[in-house]
């Protein structure tokens, strides 16, 4: 009987002897293994921290004690010593989530998702608990990709002068997704530090002051003195944390009595841990970027079970051909370059290639620059991380109206990652954005024509948002128009957009069978919105019905029922679908498609419902 099937809560990991905790590792890896290479997940940054995660469920009850994850996409060995192990239908709809959810486990203490935002989350937690006088530890577990982005940087510099007793854990990889860039990596690659300056400072503190306080002056000296002689300065110290490290992030022991140690000092802490991505599974060691997130696999070869064209690589291609003709064309991404497709280019163009780290806000303030003085920046970003640049978007693009393209990525439902990673948002906030222009492609051709003309051809800023995956049966080019009539009928106008486009024909089919001829206009262009396409569909139907993958606030449907109004138009009826507030959990897309009426069954059903009066809505 193995040690991971006996295991139902931290307490029993800190019932298990030292010696058994190497096994404990190794059979939590191969059950990660085996369970990702069915289901997918994120595979390399999980085998790197098994150790530091049975490490700090030595040290900390998180029952009790906060445990803050940053992204939180490493936390598959946490829910599994937490009492987590049915993996059946992880990530799917019902199932059990990729990351940590407060509303799944008392052991998740935050949700997570985003980046750079976990030592901000844990001061809080450690203020709180000093304002209500409560007990409890509180650490925050954050990798280096993560610490290059700004609000880390905003939180490190108000937890290391709070005095609040916190222990920051950085598990120093060398990566995020791809590779650490820029000069806090840099600085990572060379700190160091001693022991014997650690259990120094511990004795200065607890031992010598207390007994002599009237030399204590000369005492710091002292200590300043041998600090700068052990270890190099490092920007931890500045921002006032204890820097313990790095350590061997693969020797639980050493990992576990740092903690404990750290957990004990009470004052802010930081721990550096070294760790290798994919640790344990040769593929993923090789190629971590490869095995960051994953779908099924071959849990011996890791070779993937399925592959096959998708939008994130036909705008690789595309740009990258554009780069060809156009010398002042530039990509720009925030660690993101093998998820958007732009590996290729970075080989093609290393000069015209920038990955700026997790670092969005920065990436589209320099995006701006660089159109502020003739180039022509391409930023690749998930509509999930573009939520970051808001202020960016309106104050340093809009305001002059720069030529920054945006290639919105994952756009709309994008499925097993959940709440924190669906693309729910982008079309509101982008259409408030002034001069902003919107393209939505719903196949590989549109999206190679709608980004040429963006880069090419458009002034001010422009966005081109496309799903995740590969393109559905509509694979025709009708980009020319921003509106065109796709299905021509009489007794209701289904409007939609990108690929959603092919439920709307779906469910067109469908209706035929029961008598009702629906007309389907496609908007290939959501900001400015041009409404004649659907307004004159509209003069012959009256009722309108808008299926969208996006927030109901700021919808496009909205926008179309307004025109309508406002041009005099008496409907019979006019009905949205889309994802109400835009909270929508995990679960395959087209679970979650089904679930909310988005498919083609779904939006024939809404329409009977109309037709006959059963609004059901």
């Amino acid at each position: 009987m193995g040690l991971l099937e006996n295991i139902h809560s931290p307490a029993d990991v800190r019932a298990l002897p030292p010696e058994a905790l190497d096994d404990l590792c190794r059979e939590i890896r191969e059950f990660l293994i085996a369970s990702l290479s069915e289901h997918g997940g994120h595979l390399a940054s999980n085998l790197g921290a098994v150790e530091l995660t049975v490490a700090l469920h030595r040290v900390y009850d998180t029952g009790r004690d906060r445990l803050v994850f940053d992204v939180g996409h490493q936390c598959y060995t946490h829910k599994l010593l937490t009492g987590r192990k049915d993996f059946s239908a992880f990530r799917e709809l019902g199932g059990m989530a990729g990351f940590p959810r407060p509303y799944e486990s008392v052991h998740d203490a935050f949700v997570a998702g985003h980046a750079s935002n976990s030592v901000s989350v844990a001061l809080g937690m450690a203020r709180a608990r000093t304002a209500r006088g409560e007990d409890y530890a509180v650490a925050a577990l954050i990798g280096d990709g993560a610490l290059n982005g700004g609000m880390a940087f905003e939180g490190l510099s108000d937890a290391g002068h709070s005095g609040e007793p916190l222990v920051v854990v950085l598990n120093d990889n060398g990566m995020s997704i791809n590779e650490g860039v820029g000069g806090l990596a840099d600085m990572l690659s060379r700190m160091r530090t001693r022991v014997e300056y650690i259990k120094f400072k511990k004795w200065y503190r607890t031992s010598l002051i207390p007994r002599a306080p009237h030399i204590s002056s000369a005492l710091s000296r002292a200590k300043r003195w041998l600090k700068e002689r052990v270890i190099p300065e490092n920007v931890f110290d500045d921002f006032g944390f204890e820097y313990i490290g790095p350590i061997d992030g693969h020797d639980v022991r050493k990992v576990e009595n740092a903690l404990r140690w750290a957990r004990d000092y009470k004052a802010p802490v930081l721990v550096h841990v070294i760790t290798k991505k994919g640790k344990g599974f040769p593929p993923a060691e090789k190629a971590p970027e490869a095995f960051h997130g994953v779908g099924a696999f071959d849990a011996k070869s890791g070779v993937p079970r399925y592959t096959g064209e998708d939008f994130s690589s036909v705008f690789g291609r595309t740009l990258t051909e554009l780069a060809g003709e156009d010398g002042s064309v530039v990509a720009v991404t925030a660690a993101m370059k093998e998820g958007t497709g732009l590996i290729g280019f970075q080989e093609a163009y290393p000069d015209r290639f920038f990955d700026v780290g997790i670092a969005e806000e920065h990436a589209c303030a320099m995006a701006a620059g660089m159109a502020a003085q003739g180039m022509k920046p391409v930023f690749a970003v998930y509509s999930t991380f573009l939520q970051r640049s808001y202020d960016m978007l309106i104050h340093d693009v809009a305001l002059m109206g720069l030529h920054v393209v945006f290639g919105v990525d994952r756009a709309g439902i994008v499925g097993r990652d959940g709440e924190t990673h669906q693309g729910a948002f982008d079309v509101a906030y982008l259409s408030s954005v002034p001069g902003m222009k919107i393209y939505a492609p719903a196949s590989f051709a549109e999206l190679r024509s709608m980004l040429r003309r963006a880069v090419l051809e458009d002034t001010g800023p422009v966005a081109v948002r496309y799903p995740r995956g590969g393109e559905g049966g509509f694979r025709r080019d009708t980009s020319k128009k921003p509106a065109v009539v796709v299905r021509t009928g009489g007794d209701v106008t289904i409007a939609a957009y990108g690929t959603e486009i092919n439920e709307a024909l779906a469910a067109a089919g469908l209706l035929a069978k029961q008598g009702i001829n629906a007309e389907v206009a496609k908007l290939n262009q959501l900001c400015p919105l041009e409404t004649g396409a659907v307004m004159d569909s509209l003069k012959k139907t009256g009722a309108l019905l808008v299926p969208e993958e996006t927030c109901r606030s700021g919808c496009v449907g909205g926008r179309l029922l307004a025109a309508a109004q406002e041009q005099g138009l008496c409907l019979r009826w006019g009905r949205l679908i889309n994802l109400g507030s835009g909270i929508l959990q995990h679960g395959a897309p087209e679970a979650l498609r089904h679930k909310m009426m988005l498919d083609g069954e779904g939006i024939a059903r809404a329409v009977m419902e109309q037709e006959h009066g059963k609004d059901e809505t």
